[in-house]
């Protein structure tokens, strides 16, 4: 089918496919092999219960960690509160430390906690998104119990300097929690040699299917987390509940597909966005890419503030792509990104901003395609809203090309 007859998916931070090869690996699990891997006194619970031990595996080698440190939740959300409310439940100090671009699904944990007499600061951020590491260090204190810095930021990109922040919070005696749900496999991290205590991922960010997550939990640290919730203890004690068996064997096997490409992944999604943007800007003025450069973010990822052009007016002109103003989890909300305001983008481009996000399954044919659909879309809105608006002045060269 032409390209332009179908729609086509440019928002991979919200969501990805799931690979075919995952889908093979989870069929069987359906059917044949259905057994319960708590019942493991005979072959079909045993045969599961394997199954979910090559998938801890699996899912660990993409941080370096040892399968018996990961455990097994319905998604990243699940496991951040776990991290978080899990050890403020088993301990006593009442100081966290966050930062103002994280995943609502740490703030508002953090929030919860705060109502709880605990005692939150949140970290303002550099224009790129990043934590300043000084900042950070003065924010510490012998009362600080947990830190939750993310790997990558879902929105503009921005990858932390997580070995450098989780070696200052250890300095000062406190637990570290890293929400790697977007960064897992496409911004490099090792336990081994990064000092975090707690990593929340996700299996639908990395080509697996939804409702399948993971808390990897260093396993010196595995007595400072109670469970949140409670009944059958499945997940040795942590977390209850009959596991999900056939999402987590895909989240294994997107683990294993991913661990082996990473690297030649990452290379060929940074020349995608970036040929996108080069493309984009050589044509049209004031686009501003928020966040770091494209080859310091996450990579596929392009978060631009288009002066002039109102995001959702954009969204139905191009309605055969399909990309988003930011993210997924909060695009029912009419307030503006969080995290753009936390960068400090100005209030008239607030609501001209969109996220594009590229990913395994995207050709070079569709994002010439696309590329070519935004600037004739964006041309033809300015051209509707009249001469004031920026297209109509001289270019000027923009700062922070690539």
């Amino acid at each position: 089918m032409p390209l332009d007859q179908q729609q086509i998916y440019l928002d991979y931070q919200a969501t990805t496919p799931v690979d075919p090869r995952v889908v093979d690996k989870m069929l069987p699990f359906f059917t044949s092999h259905f057994g319960n891997p708590s019942s493991d006194v005979h072959g079909f619970g045993k045969d599961a219960r394997a199954a979910l031990d090559d998938a801890r595996v699996s899912v660990g080698n993409i941080i370096n960690a040892d399968g018996a440190d990961i455990y097994f939740t319905s998604g990243a959300t699940e496991a951040i509160n776990l991290a978080l409310l899990g050890t403020a439940a088993n301990d006593p100090r009442k100081h966290i430390v966050t930062c103002a671009t994280e995943h609502k699904a740490v703030l508002d944990p953090c929030l919860h906690l705060s109502s709880r007499g605990y005692r939150v600061t949140v970290l303002p951020v550099e224009s790129s998104g990043i934590v300043s590491s000084a900042l950070f260090e003065r924010a510490l204190c012998d009362d600080t119990l947990l830190v939750s810095i993310m790997l990558a930021n879902n929105e503009i990109g921005t990858v932390q300097p997580i070995a450098e922040l989780a070696a200052i919070a250890h300095d000062r005696g406190a637990f570290f929690h890293c929400d790697a749900a977007q960064g897992l496999g496409r911004v490099p991290l090792d336990i081994r040699t990064t000092p975090v205590d707690f990593v929340s991922m996700s299996a639908h960010k990395i080509y697996g299917p939804k409702g399948a997550g993971a808390l990897y939990v260093r396993r010196q640290r595995r007595r400072a987390t109670a469970p949140i919730l409670f009944g059958g203890g499945q997940e040795r004690g942590l977390r209850p509940g009959t596991p999900n068996v056939p999402a987590l064997v895909g989240f294994g096997a997107a683990a294993d597909i991913l661990h082996a490409c990473a690297a030649d992944e990452s290379a060929r999604l940074r020349s995608m966005s970036a040929r996108m943007l080069a493309t984009l800007r050589s044509s049209v003025a004031d686009i501003e890419l928020n966040g770091p450069c494209t080859d310091a973010r996450l990579p596929g990822n392009l978060n631009l503030s288009i002066a002039g052009v109102d995001s959702d007016a954009l969204m139905i002109a191009v309605r055969e792509l399909a990309f988003s103003k930011g993210s997924a989890c909060t695009s029912a909300s009419i307030q503006p990104s969080h995290v753009l305001r936390a960068i400090g983008v100005r209030d008239d481009l607030l609501f001209s901003t969109i996220r594009i996000g590229v990913g395994r399954f995207t050709t070079d044919a569709e994002v010439e395609f696309a590329s070519n659909r935004l600037l004739q879309a964006i041309q033809q809105l300015r051209a509707i809203a009249g001469p004031a608006h920026p297209d109509n002045r001289p270019q000027t060269s923009p700062e922070n090309v690539i």
